[in-house]
């Protein structure tokens, strides 16, 4: 199976969040403050290595109408930069809703606001995975049952 890293990938902040072994499920590790391109690069590169990690999925956070905006634009130039270093491949996936999908789940939780902040970016890491996640799982609906076989 495919173990994917999320990134929820911010000015300031970069919220990461990894898949099971078999690439079903979205689990939120950790929050890291962004200093210069290069040490971003090792932070994810070690937890690319720690986590036995076969490709990385950056949400990509488009208009509500689609259209690419300037955070756009800064993200793509990341993921070239990502994919120029790293030795797995880098995917963007659609994040239009998930910042507001990260507070929504944290409101329901009822965590406080103070407490808040430091979880959305892993929750919006959560949430960019799991969706790549699923529509992976849904294109590869007549592999599923291979899954549990390959070599982890």
């Amino acid at each position: 199976a495919m173990k994917a890293l999320g990134l929820d990938v911010g000015d300031s902040k970069i919220g990461v969040a990894i898949s099971d072994s078999l690439g079903y499920t979205a689990q939120g590790i950790t929050t890291f403050r962004r200093k210069t391109l290069k040490k971003d690069l090792h932070i994810i590169e070690k937890l690319i290595r720690d986590n036995k990690i076969d490709e990385v999925v950056v949400g990509l956070p488009l208009k509500m109408n689609g259209r690419h905006s300037s955070q756009t634009n800064k993200i793509l130039t990341f993921c070239d930069f990502l994919a120029k270093h790293l030795r797995v491949p880098v995917r963007t996936w659609d994040e239009r809703l998930t910042t507001v999908q990260a507070i929504k789940i944290l409101k329901r939780g009822h965590v406080r606001r103070k407490k808040r902040a430091p979880l959305i970016d892993k929750i919006a890491a959560v949430i960019i995975l799991q969706g790549y996640l699923d529509r992976r799982s849904v294109l590869n609906g007549a592999n599923t049952g291979h899954h549990i076989h390959s070599k982890n």
